[in-house]
């Protein structure tokens, strides 16, 4: 059944704000992709612009591109950056999927949010594997490579948060 955009409903909190600004830019694509599919992939470019945003940030800014000594062991700057920006927009991530996203789930919170946490480090996992796969064993050029594993991690993400973390009865197999 075709998702009907409502820009007449009333915005109450920042939720509404937020689907109902998706829901209008939604309207030129609705032919093309599922509503569902859509605010996924605005969620997801947002959180992945903040990121990057954030990263930069505290590379350059909050770093200095010095090293984080943390007396036990010091962390290269690039690295320190991750560990300072992954749980802000890890944070932001699981929001906007559960509330914005995949808001038709039933699962707990607390069980979207582990299911979420083990996709992500899952997500990190292939990024770091088909990198270097694509590098070291099949010699490709570092920026297509990391194109390359984008475009695969973004799909895996996308079918393991609607199957996986924010399942739902209709589209699972599965239950609980």
């Amino acid at each position: 059944m075709p998702y009907k955009v409502n820009l007449l409903k009333p915005i109450r909190n920042i939720k509404d704000f937020i689907q109902h600004s998706i829901d209008w830019m939604y309207i030129p694509f609705k032919k093309f992709l599922p509503i569902e599919t859509f605010r996924y992939a605005v969620c997801g470019g947002g959180n992945t612009a903040l990121d990057i945003f954030l990263y930069f940030i505290c590379y350059n800014f909050v770093l200095r591109k010095q090293m984080l000594n943390l007396k036990i062991i010091s962390i290269t700057p690039y690295i320190g950056a991750f560990m300072i920006v992954f749980p802000i927009t890890f944070s932001t991530g699981f929001i906007l999927m559960k509330y914005i996203t995949f808001s038709a789930s039933e699962l707990r919170g607390r069980v979207q949010l582990f299911r979420y946490g083990v996709t992500v480090l899952v997500c990190i996992l292939l990024n770091y594997v088909l990198i270097k796969l694509f590098v070291e064993y099949f010699h490709l050029f570092p920026t297509p490579s990391k194109i390359l594993t984008t475009v695969v991690v973004v799909i895996y993400s996308y079918f393991s948060q609607k199957h996986f973390s924010f399942r739902t009865q209709k589209n699972s197999v599965y239950y609980q």
